[in-house]
């Protein structure tokens, strides 16, 4: 899976079983789902028609699944808990069950997996996500349970399938339910400006010093220069984690007797070069990016 983001739409790319309750959903394989921003005062008599015209504007076939979102997208939040990633664009102006027409937002849940679910899965992660967040919102002290137009998208990665089920005592429910509700609350904090940020903002799930979300910025972090003085710092969550090549990290005894990926002697994304090069190719493939720096250690002008 590999994301990114413009300044009005997020996309997220790969090879997926995906299923949408959003405009022209359904249960499929997908490489693309993406979230767009439109203005307030947006009303195109035909949104499945207007998603096919943006999908081909941005060079993509019919496989995919799309939303939109009055929400501007710095107010994205994204959250990654272990093989689960999460991205919540949330809007509450249009409750349910008293909706007013004229404040068009919405809460939009993208939830994504490393490891296969199976269709049945991938339901029952759409009744998870949706209670943990009619859950953020009772947290939040609404009196409603979602607006009336939101929208869920679970999609999967994997030709195995890892997991059946995903409800709130399965691995996967119990990492989807957490993620979305600390993350409709956080992008509720950044839509209505309790919280401020220029840039959409990532979380992790974090289990040292007991479990708790932290958001990652690189302005100011403790752990500055982890690498070299000079360093690139926008993907320190390299987004090709795990990427299993051995010229890059190494296979490592986990805490729990398992093997885990450790990528603490790469490189490759902190180099500035290489990631001014990614920043402007977001679909670039690793090999690319391996290439580019020999390209550039053997001529350092280019």
């Amino acid at each position: 899976m590999r994301y990114y983001y413009t300044s009005d739409t997020l996309f997220v790319r790969g090879d997926f079983r995906a299923a949408s309750t959003g405009i022209a959903g359904g249960v499929g394989r997908v490489t693309t789902i993406f979230n767009h921003s439109v203005p307030t005062d947006f009303d195109h008599t035909e949104p499945s028609r207007y998603l096919q015209e943006r999908a081909a504007s941005w060079g993509y076939g019919p496989d995919y699944f799309g939303l939109l979102t009055a929400v501007p997208m710095r107010h994205l939040c994204v959250l990654q808990y272990d093989f689960i990633t999460v991205f919540v664009t949330a809007g509450v102006t249009n409750p349910n069950p008293d909706p007013d027409p004229a404040r068009p937002h919405t809460i939009n849940i993208i939830v994504t997996s490393r490891e296969g679910l199976g269709d049945g899965a991938l339901l029952e992660t759409i009744i998870t996500a949706t209670e943990a967040k009619a859950m953020a919102l009772r947290e939040a002290g609404r009196p409603f349970t979602g607006t009336t137009t939101d929208a869920v998208v679970v999609a999967s990665e994997g030709e195995e399938v890892g997991h059946t089920y995903a409800g709130t005592l399965t691995e996967v429910g119990r990492r989807v339910y957490a993620a979305v509700l600390h993350g409709v609350q956080a992008a509720l904090d950044r839509q209505e400006e309790r919280v401020v940020r220029e840039r959409p903002s990532y979380f992790i799930f974090s289990r040292y010093g007991g479990d708790h979300w932290v958001e990652w910025q690189p302005e100011g972090c403790p752990y500055y220069p982890c690498h070299f003085e000079g360093q690139a710092c926008d993907f320190c969550y390299c987004p090709f984690y795990p990427c299993r090549d051995e010229g890059l990290g190494d296979w490592v005894e986990s805490s729990n007797g398992g093997r885990i990926w450790s990528c603490s002697r790469c490189t490759l994304l902190h180099e500035p070069e290489v990631a001014a090069y990614f920043r402007r190719n977001p679909e670039a493939a690793l090999k690319e990016l391996k290439k580019y720096r020999a390209s550039i250690t053997d001529n350092p002008k280019k």
